[in-house]
């Protein structure tokens, strides 16, 4: 077994154009292995898109959008394939489609309670979206485009997206702040679930301009992924994924 070392890993400070560096070398590994990233990356989209076909063809396609935050909530656990892969990589080792799907490495506990921190924290926006939803408007819209018309031509409408978006955004941030170097981390079995944790937020905290920038990123990616019929997402979720890895190493000290 792999000692644990006795202190946190030493954070790099990074330059505000440094998630572009890591978004290109995500793109570098892509390119690398274009077919398993992108069958990775179909199962995805295809799943996001099951979800809203569901949402649709129910009249729940209220709950889009609070689906949408619990995608940006849980997606670091889902990219854990993709940190296989360009660890894999930058080790000169070839990734395999099987080898994304069942990563050895994840398969502890302290993935566990960081997935279920993922969890908890997407229920707490579920919950905190019916309150806001519950206080706009006593309707329940079966069609999109009766919801639509509230969202973008009625008072309570505008407040109800003003609401959910700042706290969505506080939520989501939270979130990040602990995920988004923790998961990658927790590929290396040396470090606990508390630990990664805690690299995770003081990286956030010594690097805040870069961590938003690449969080914009992010968050304009998925969008742009999302809203081009969730095809987009075959690509964009590979690339994030990959491109999160050498957020994680470019960050702290190896």
């Amino acid at each position: 077994m792999n000692e644990t070392p006795a202190r946190l890993p030493d954070i790099h400070t990074v330059s505000l154009a440094a998630p572009l560096g890591w978004l290109a070398a995500g793109w570098r590994d892509f390119r690398a292995a274009p077919l398993i990233c992108l069958a990775y990356g179909v199962i995805l989209a295809g799943i996001s898109a099951g979800i809203f076909l569901v949402l649709y063809r129910t009249g729940s396609v209220s709950w889009f959008f609070v689906l949408l935050g619990g995608f940006l909530i849980i997606g670091p656990m889902l990219g854990m394939g993709l940190y296989e892969a360009a660890r894999l990589r930058a080790a000169g080792q070839k990734p395999t489609f099987s080898g994304m799907i069942w990563v050895r490495s994840a398969m502890r506990r302290d993935q566990l309670l960081l997935g279920l921190l993922m969890v908890f924290l997407y229920f707490l926006w579920t919950r905190i979206a019916q309150v806001i939803y519950a206080l706009s408007t006593p309707r329940i819209f079966r069609e999109p485009e009766d919801f639509l018309t509230f969202v973008l031509s009625d008072p309570n409408g505008h407040v109800m997206v003003l609401a959910g978006l700042i706290t969505g955004g506080v939520v989501a941030f939270c979130n990040y702040s602990l995920a988004v170097i923790a998961a990658p981390m927790l590929l290396d079995r040396r470090y606990d679930v508390f630990m990664a944790l805690a690299t995770s937020v003081r990286s956030v905290n010594r690097n805040f301009f870069p961590m938003v920038v690449w969080a914009m990123i992010i968050t304009a990616l998925t969008g742009l992924g999302i809203f081009t019929a969730f095809l987009g997402l075959i690509i964009v979720f590979p690339l994030v994924g990959l491109a999160s890895w050498h957020a994680y190493t470019g960050l702290v000290r190896q």
